[in-house]
């Protein structure tokens, strides 16, 4: 493994493609995003769970691309609304809706709660795919609360609207190095990290 080998983040989504491409930055890899491919058709998003909906985009767009594909699929998790939005955290308020709208939204529905019944956590699937097969799978999660009212203007999704205790801040009011020490997301990578540390000694 080295430097010159490329691997496909399978994501469009500027503000989680720059954070993914941080988490990785000291990784031994050409970090690609779809962008970077001459042309690709879109991998719909059916699956269940975030382990699905990663599967689902890392072994389509692999297909698509011949290259080494990562694809994460994350959302948030309330516990008083049975785990939504969940998979569809980004489409929460309707389709082509703001993350702002999928805020305003996820406020109304947890109005009347009492703070004892706010809890909330994120959630981070990653998938790693080759040659048409999955190569790994992790997960992280950070768990927090819904506040009241956003706070912070930093991260994107529902950052400005969940309150993490240990730093009794919202992911919106912390800076990007803060938030990669604690969040699903980092955690979930720091799994790929390690896959990608034994994968090496095999290779």
């Amino acid at each position: 493994m080295n430097s010159s080998q490329k691997l496909l983040v399978a994501s469009t989504n500027k503000k989680k493609l720059e954070e993914l491409r941080e988490l990785l930055k000291d990784m031994p890899f050409q970090l690609l995003g779809l962008k970077d491919l001459p042309s690709y058709q879109e991998v719909p998003e059916t699956g269940r769970t975030f382990e699905e909906n990663a599967a689902l985009k890392a072994l389509g767009y692999a297909a698509q691309s011949g290259l080494m594909t990562l694809a994460e699929d994350s959302g948030l998790c309330c516990d008083a609304l049975e785990g939504a939005p969940g998979v569809y955290s980004a489409r929460f308020a309707g389709e082509g809706k703001s993350d702002e709208d999928n805020n305003d939204k996820l406020l109304r529905l947890l109005h009347n709660l009492p703070d004892n019944c706010r809890s909330a956590y994120y959630v981070s699937a990653v998938v790693i795919v080759e040659n048409g097969k999955v190569l790994n799978t992790v997960r992280g999660e950070v768990h927090g609360v819904i506040a009241r009212e956003r706070a912070g203007t930093g991260g994107f999704g529902y950052d400005p609207i969940f309150y993490f205790p240990p730093y009794q801040k919202t992911f919106g009011q912390v800076s990007p190095e803060m938030k990669h020490r604690v969040s699903h997301r980092a955690k979930a990578l720091e799994g790929v990290r390690q896959f990608f540390a034994e994968w090496q000694k095999s290779r």
